[in-house]
């Protein structure tokens, strides 16, 4: 049996081109496309038929410290309703890139304040959403 490495410092986001920075603890990027590929039906008599699902969108949320140089950029990419390209690159084994060339940032995060750092979250939509 092999023993694989994993090192959270080789997975970098990148969004139009500006390395994302200053990660929360714990899962701080989420890939997830927005629908299943297929759909089946299943006839009367048992005999199956598949669908296919051509959405091409995607969803990637990044999660980051509020003391992140990051939290800004990505506040106002939200408000400059501007399309971006989002690449999540994970060069683990096994290597992953996840992303698209057209995606938005869907508001800017919510803010919230304690005596601790809290976390601040971002959810781009992908609007040509790929995983390699």
């Amino acid at each position: 049996m092999a023993t694989t490495n994993y090192d959270s410092k080789s997975v970098t986001v990148v969004v139009d081109g500006v390395y994302i920075t200053g990660f929360a603890e714990g899962s701080f990027v989420e890939c997830e496309k927005a629908e299943d590929t297929f759909q089946t039906s299943v006839g009367a008599q048992g005999d199956v038929a598949i669908s296919e699902v051509n959405n091409p969108l995607g969803t990637v949320t990044i999660t980051l410290q509020q003391t992140s140089p990051s939290v800004s950029y990505l506040n106002r990419l939200a408000a400059s309703k501007r399309v971006v390209s989002v690449w999540v690159i994970n060069s683990n084994s096994p290597r992953e890139k996840i992303g698209g060339t057209q995606a938005r940032v869907l508001r800017p995060a919510q803010s919230t304040f304690s005596n601790s750092i809290e976390s601040r979250a971002f959810q781009l939509q992908v609007f040509d959403y790929t995983q390699e």
